[in-house]
């Protein structure tokens, strides 16, 4: 079986939230293809927080090179899957290796700038969503780029699609305590509207502690490290699924949503053009509120039209098939 290495930051791994996800399911797909999938990392931390200065997470990467080198040759890997700018190195020593980007130099990000000069020697890329490719074209000059969607499960959205268990006032936000995801602004939208019931959802314990600086309304539910089982139950009791995020390259809770039939209300940021379902709206600061009360407001439980959208477009056989057609030309 040919070994593929997946070198994503300690932190990333140990996490119940996107780049996990993305790991374990890229293993099981890559299983099914003929593909062992071998996790990589580095043993040491610098900081799990990318905005102290002088411990950004690409200086991080830097310093940790040795470690994730001895344990690639220690496999015996040739071909490398790396999801953090700061290993784009890994090409000079490793010439099979590519690019599947978690973050992206994007101005609204923390630390685009230090991500930019790593992005100007990627020559290889996997992104999610057809404005990444685009951007990695037209402003790095990066060509041989393949789209492969991270599919959700749909075991997950069948077991727990239950229209009749939507709670009609709940609306639900999945994200980190971070600058760009705006939690600061769900906490004022609850407090604006206590007659709804917010679901705050966080990846990580760590953000247990970081939210006690919020005061918290009453009518806020916040829950951590949920997993893929709690996330979908939970996500089909709520009738609107809202993100606020300034940036993301792909938003896994938003195909997550569409899958489990949410009406969305998210971003009017291009990178978020590949949710379009018929009941998806995009709006910003100034009308979010009124966009999430009116999808609450709806006389629909459910959108098929969403759910059908995410399914053809989303799903776990859509990443299985990009994996299959782009592993069958990079590891011949």
């Amino acid at each position: 079986m040919k070994k593929v290495g997946l070198v994503m930051r300690k932190i990333q791994f140990s996490e119940a939230q996107g780049p996990r996800v993305f790991a374990e399911r890229l293993r099981e797909i890559a299983k099914e293809l003929g593909v062992e999938i071998v996790f990589i990392s580095p043993e040491r931390h610098v900081s799990g927080h990318d905005w102290i200065p002088g411990y950004e997470h690409e200086k991080g990467d830097l310093v940790n090179y040795d470690i994730v080198l001895d344990q690639i040759y220690a496999e015996g890997i040739e071909h490398v899957i790396y999801t953090v700018s700061g290993f784009t190195f890994l090409n000079l020593f490793l010439p099979k290796s590519v690019l599947f980007p978690h973050s992206f130099p994007d101005p609204a990000l923390t630390g685009y700038e230090m991500m930019k000069p790593f992005y100007s020697i990627v020559d290889k890329a996997v992104v999610q969503t057809e404005f990444l490719k685009r951007q990695l074209g037209t402003v790095f000059g990066v060509g041989e780029v393949d789209v492969i969607p991270i599919g959700f499960s749909e075991e997950l959205a069948v077991k727990h699609y239950r229209p009749d268990a939507v709670v009609e006032n709940r609306i639900l936000w999945i994200g980190r305590d971070e600058e760009n995801r705006r939690p600061d602004l769900v906490l004022e939208y609850a407090r604006q509207n206590p007659d709804k019931e917010v679901f705050m959802v966080f990846g990580g314990l760590r953000y247990k502690e970081s939210m006690k600086k919020y005061d918290i309304p009453a009518n806020v539910r916040l829950r951590f490290a949920l997993s893929q089982d709690e996330v979908f139950e939970l996500m089909n009791s709520a009738k609107v699924y809202w993100s606020c995020s300034k940036f993301d390259t792909f938003a896994m809770p938003l195909t997550e949503a569409l899958a489990m039939g949410k009406i969305v209300v998210k971003p009017e940021h291009p990178c978020y053009d590949h949710i379009s379902s018929r009941h998806a709206f995009a709006g910003n600061e100034k009308n979010w509120f009124e966009l999430v009360n009116m999808a609450a407001a709806s006389p629909m439980k459910t959108s098929m039209d969403n759910r059908d959208y995410a399914f053809s477009r989303f799903s776990a056989t859509v990443m299985k098939q990009g994996y299959r057609n782009f592993f069958d030309r990079w590891l011949r």
